[in-house]
């Protein structure tokens, strides 16, 4: 355990969520493609409210574009770990990299399958 970490669970939950804020705007700040899926967010809901059906479909609408931020904030942990290594051509560096970069790719296919899903079930 880190000896930074509170031991009461209260508190501890404080200095995690804390962290996590921490997390957010640092990745928020530092990284392009994460402002720019978030603005995508902010455009989808108010899209989304108006092109589901139900709440269901405006959650997994949401949540499925939010899913894309969730692999974006992986592949940035990834990439600063291996940037922290070092910047020097190493194959498991780039092995590393590239499967984040597929992680993200991952979650907008998904997304843009729940999206087609959604507006095919409303066009019939």
């Amino acid at each position: 355990m880190n000896p930074k970490t509170p031991r009461n669970e209260i508190a501890r939950l404080a200095y995690a969520t804390r962290n996590s804020l921490k997390g957010y705007g640092r990745v928020f700040r530092d990284e392009a493609a994460f402002r720019m899926q978030f603005a995508v967010l902010i455009v989808a809901v108010p899209v989304a409210l108006w092109l589901a059906q139900s709440w269901f479909q405006f959650a997994v609408l949401v949540a499925s574009w939010a899913l894309v931020l969730v692999a974006e904030l992986g592949n940035s942990s990834i990439e600063a770990a291996v940037d922290r290594i070092g910047h020097e051509q190493h194959d498991l560096a780039g092995k590393a990299k590239d499967a984040g970069s597929a992680m993200v790719m991952t979650a907008m296919l998904i997304a843009a399958l729940v999206w087609a899903a959604v507006i095919v079930d409303r066009l019939t």
